[in-house]
């Protein structure tokens, strides 16, 4: 059983494991009414004198996080197999990620550009609602990015993943952060967890999770400073140019890690039309898909993985009808009597402005768009509210040219599949209904600098020089 560091509590939730359905995986306290607003005040208390500390010794602190990460590898990615239904090779990434964020956020102000003529203030106590899908790597590294700018940080887990965050958390206590200055506050997503969005001594929200998620806390709160990474209904184009193997190895991969379940994954496949009037191509595509082994996330061989519920009726629409002219190149079915374990499926026929192809699914399953031309297909993955992530497949400079002068999509990806950003490497956020607020890309060389206010003293130096930092 796992409590949060405020101790009034209404009763005991459970927390469920993914591939054991109907199993208590563990029990955890919600945190009331009062117990959120002592939280705020003891984060409201210890912000001055945690900002005071200076960059140099917040960022010894946030170094220290890498290094005592690195100590229990193999005990979170187990939380996450548990918690979150991962496989272990998608924990063992996630967990990669994280150790990532702490060691380039840690130096991420060193830069003396920033300095230069400038300084910074704090934005106070920053709330981190972070998601299910990622839950160890994306919430530590809200938390890092806010902390190194000085701020104090008040962690309310998502519901689905509350073991998870609480072992991060455990992690960065023993790190060196106090406890006053990161506290962990599970409470229930009611009117409890909407005071804490609201309150006045919220400086700021990062958010992770759905558009409309981002909304509602405009409406709550329509001068608060939100940080939010959203939605996304993402595609990979194939041309007649491609290789057709190594399309289909991305495809598949893009779609189906962690059963579809990224906000980067490639829900859509607009593939020309030679390709896809080509059997060989698609009996190839299913062949490869429907070879996923399917399972348990406690079994090494699973590489598709339970869902982290029973589907939603966007996602169970998506799994058990066909819409119009669709029709299923590899139909999708429950596993093992599990309702959060499906075999991986692919529609046929999608067009360009069914439901399937403007709803955000999340889980998985993979719609052909059929275009004529590449002009036609990047209007296609154009024609969208999101623009998270987006990729092509094509061997000809020409097309690879005139597609990443068009494609309206915040990361992307070129003869590889479209998940997997890396930390300095590729920062990872999106535009138009996928981001939120001053759109800096987590993992990025501004992320840690918009956690602050800044201002100009005086005039910059002739002499200043701006550098990208660089981690070890």
């Amino acid at each position: 059983q796992i409590a949060g560091v405020t101790e009034t509590t209404q009763h005991l939730e459970v927390g469920r494991d993914p591939s054991r359905p109907g199993v208590t995986a563990y029990q955890y306290s919600l945190t009331d009414a009062a117990g959120v607003q002592r939280a705020l005040q003891c984060a409201t208390d210890a912000q001055p004198a945690w900002e005071a500390r200076g960059v140099a010794a917040r960022s010894q602190i946030v170094k220290q996080v890498a290094v005592e990460l690195a100590k229990v590898r193999g005990e979170c990615i187990a939380t996450m197999v548990k918690d979150g239904g991962k496989a272990a090779p998608e924990a063992d990434g996630e967990f990669s990620e994280a150790i990532d964020f702490a060691t380039y956020y840690a130096d991420s102000l060193n830069n003396p550009a920033f300095f230069d003529g400038c300084s910074m203030k704090a934005l106070g106590t920053i709330v981190i609602t972070p998601p299910w899908n990622f839950p160890f790597a994306i919430p530590c590294g809200g938390i890092l990015a806010a902390l190194m700018a000085g701020n104090t940080v008040i962690m309310k887990p998502a519901p689905e993943t509350v073991l998870t965050a609480w072992e991060m958390v455990k992690v960065l206590w023993a790190a060196g952060v106090p406890q006053d200055v990161l506290q962990f506050v599970p409470c229930p997503d009611n009117e409890i967890g909407q005071s804490l969005v609201t309150d006045p001594r919220t400086s700021g929200v990062i958010l992770t999770g759905a558009y409309e998620t981002g909304r509602m806390f405009q409406g709550w709160k329509p001068e608060l400073r939100l940080f939010a990474e959203t939605s996304g209904k993402n595609s990979l184009i194939i041309t007649a140019a491609a290789d057709p193997d190594q399309a289909v190895k991305d495809l598949v991969k893009s779609a189906f890690g962690h059963a579809g379940q990224k906000c980067s994954a490639a829900s859509l496949a607009i593939i020309e039309a030679d390709v896809y009037d080509n059997p060989a191509f698609m009996r190839q595509l299913r062949d490869a898909a429907a070879s996923l082994t399917v399972g348990s996330s406690w079994d090494p061989s699973s590489i598709v993985t339970p869902v982290i519920r029973q589907p939603d009726p966007n996602l169970n629409r998506a799994l058990t009808s066909c819409d119009g002219n669709e029709s299923w190149l590899l139909e999708p079915g429950m596993i093992d009597e599990n309702p959060c374990l499906w075999s991986p499926g692919i529609k046929l026929g999608v067009e360009p402005d069914s439901w399937y192809r403007r709803t955000e699914c999340f889980g998985p399953i993979l719609g052909l768009v059929r275009a004529n031309s590449l002009e036609h297909a990047i209007r296609i993955q154009n024609d969208s509210d999101f623009a998270l992530t987006g990729g092509i497949h094509s061997l000809d400079a020409r097309e690879i040219a005139i597609w990443r002068e068009k494609a309206e999509v915040g990361n992307a990806y070129i003869n590889r599949s479209i998940t997997g950003a890396i930390v300095q490497r590729q920062p990872f956020g999106g535009w138009k209904k996928s981001c939120f607020g001053p759109g800096a890309k987590a993992g990025g060389p501004n992320y840690v600098s918009m956690m602050a206010a800044w201002s100009q003293d005086e005039p910059p130096k002739e002499t200043a020089v701006v550098t990208e930092v660089v981690s070890d």
